[in-house]
This record gives structure tokens, C-alpha cells and sequence, in this order.
């Protein structure tokens, strides 16, 4: 009999929700599905996502996660503000909440699958500096 590791990892279904918010699934697991919008500053879309992915936690302890991502295009076609949307996914998303869900679909990476187990461990609040 093998340990822990010799199980295949789990791979929640694909199950993006139609609108935005918290959802429970059928295979015991959450969907969480943000949009985040042209008036969203990058702290703000970065608190807005952190809180969802605690709120999720909060309803539903330790369940695995899968969130789900969208960024509304601006209407001012400006490198800068698609530079920030970039470091965001890029930069934030893997640094800061990609450990606490088991799989993502970002409009950068399309859907990934996070190689190690969820945590389930957030803290309280997200400090942005």
C-alpha cells in the first residue's frame, strides 16, 4: 500500500458558474466566479478576489475550490492598464491566491490545475502594500 502521494490528484469538473459569486456543486466542491471591472483598481480586485476565496472557505470549510476569472475590457485601449491586468494574473494570482484553490481559469492562462494540494489555511485580511 503506497502513501498519500501515489493517489492521482483530484480534478474538480469544469463548471464555470453564470453569474458571479459562490457556488456549490454536485461533486462537493466550489465554484467561485469574479469579474473584475473596469472601475476595479488593481488593490481593489485583489481585496475583491482574496475576500471571495475566504468567503468560500468560510461556507464551505476546506471544500476543494475552483475560481474562475474575468476581466472586463476597457474601453480605453491603454498598455498601462493592461500591463496592471497582466501583473495581476501573472504577478499577484500566483504569488498570493493560487494556493488556496485547487484549480483557475484566468483569460491569461485558460484553466490550470494547482499541482499541489489546496491550502486551506487563509489569513484573516490581505495587506497590500
Amino acid at each position: 500500500m503506497g502513501d498519500h502521494t501515489d493517489n492521482p490528484p483530484f480534478i474538480p469538473e469544469y463548471n464555470k458558474p453564470e453569474s458571479p459569486g459562490i457556488w456549490m456543486n454536485f461533486d462537493n466542491t466550489v465554484s467561485i466566479y469574479m469579474i473584475v471591472t473596469q472601475e476595479m483598481s488593481f488593490p481593489e480586485a485583489a481585496q475583491a478576489a482574496f475576500q471571495i476565496v475566504k468567503d468560500a472557505q468560510d461556507r464551505f470549510p476546506d471544500w476543494p475550490r475552483s475560481f474562475y476569472l474575468d476581466i472586463e475590457e476597457h474601453k480605453m485601449a491603454d498598455l498601462s492598464d493592461e500591463d496592471r491586468w497582466v501583473e495581476f494574473q501573472q504577478e499577484f494570482w500566483f504569488s498570493t491566491l493560487a494556493h488556496f484553490l485547487t484549480s483557475f481559469d484566468l483569460p491569461l492562462t485558460g484553466p490550470l490545475l494547482n499541482p499541489n494540494l489546496q491550502r486551506n489555511d487563509l489569513p484573516d485580511s490581505l495587506d497590500i502594500q
